[in-house]
């Protein structure tokens, strides 16, 4: 009996130890989530010219880095297009050039716009505001349907406000003057005065055309050649290609490669992680033009004939005719005629 109590004792201590052990575990698994995805966050931004300064987080999923903004980022778009993807659902488009800053607090989000245009697309239980340096936009749901808000500022100071879908509720901050502006309304602002409310159709302009990025879930896995891939392969006859009667043209612009070191980052370690200049390699690749090989014959330009009468050709003379040989009587002759001749 105290031999089976000691064991049954043993086995209650060990439970004890792994339930404890699990619990730590626990405890310490929970603060890593809530690290993951902070009570701040807004959502993750990706665009093709932009600049993130303040709070934020960069994490992989996927394989694919992400950029996720947090409650006082300030972002710029220098050009082109941006998109933020709401924890809570829904996007906000941003056409640059664009600068904004963005906050977070009881759940409701905050956009203070400084330049640029931006279109809303949310839900009707996501909470958001638009700042400006004298007007705050608050768009409005409809029968609880989705709200799409575009709200933009023009160089020149004047700003568009357009509610494709609800409606927006556009508040003067100084004097407290507001006005509605209904579904499918288009409106302007002058300096910030409600009185200076003008149709504006066409101002707004915002039609983003970037999309989420779909997370692939499927792995390639390569696979070796069997004998049978590799018999078809070497008793395939090859395709006789044909020669290329005229070189392809080379690129207009050389193209520049750089390979550089991987970056590291650490949002523990306040110290930004430096990197050897010496280890990036930038490698031009041009193509060169071939050299041509004329081959045939090169002739000269035509002869233009000259205007009047061709010249007459010559007559081909007639040949001399070919002295007659003489007989021995007339070099008899000859020889007597000298012979008795007065000069004699």
């Amino acid at each position: 009996m105290i031999r089976q109590a000691t064991t049954e004792t043993l086995r209650g201590i060990a439970r004890l130890v792994v339930c404890v052990a699990m619990l730590t575990l626990c405890l310490d698994v929970i603060p890593a989530l809530g690290e993951d995805k902070p009570a701040d966050a807004i959502g993750s931004i990706e665009g093709e010219a932009i600049s993130v300064e303040g709070p934020m987080t960069v994490e992989v999923v996927h394989g694919l880095v992400r950029t996720v903004l947090r409650s006082g980022s300030d972002v710029r778009v220098k050009s082109g297009q941006a998109r933020i993807d709401l924890v809570e659902g829904g996007y906000i488009g941003i056409c640059g050039p664009a600068h904004f800053s963005v906050l977070k607090a009881g759940g409701a989000i905050t956009l203070a716009l400084d330049s640029g245009t931006i279109r809303v697309q949310i839900g009707s239980d996501v909470s958001l505001n638009i700042y400006t340096a004298q007007i705050q936009a608050h768009p409005i749901s409809i029968g609880n349907g989705v709200e799409d808000v575009l709200v933009g500022i023009e160089p020149s100071g004047t700003m568009c406000v357009r509610a494709a879908k609800g409606a927006v509720r556009v508040e003067q901050q100084l004097t407290g003057q507001s006005v509605i502006v209904p579904q499918s309304g288009d409106i302007t602002l002058a300096n910030g005065q409600i009185e200076s409310l003008q149709n504006g159709a066409g101002h707004c302009i915002c039609e983003v055309q970037m999309a989420a990025k779909p997370a692939s879930s499927e792995a390639e896995v390569s696979q070796l050649a069997t004998k049978e891939d590799l018999k078809k392969k070497a008793d395939a006859k090859p395709v006789p290609t044909k020669p290329a009667t005229q070189a392809a043209d080379p690129p207009e612009e050389p193209v520049y490669q750089i390979f550089m070191p991987p970056l590291r980052y650490d949002a523990k370690n306040n110290v930004r992680s430096e990197f050897d200049p010496n280890l990036v390699i930038l490698v031009r690749r041009v193509r060169l033009r071939p050299t041509l090989i004329y081959q045939g014959r090169v002739e000269g330009g035509a002869v233009v004939a000259q205007a009047g009468n061709p010249p007459a050709a010559a007559k081909p003379q007639a040949p001399a005719p070919k002295p007659q040989e003489e007989s021995t009587w007339s070099r008899v002759r000859t020889y007597l005629r000298k012979l008795w001749s007065p000069t004699t």
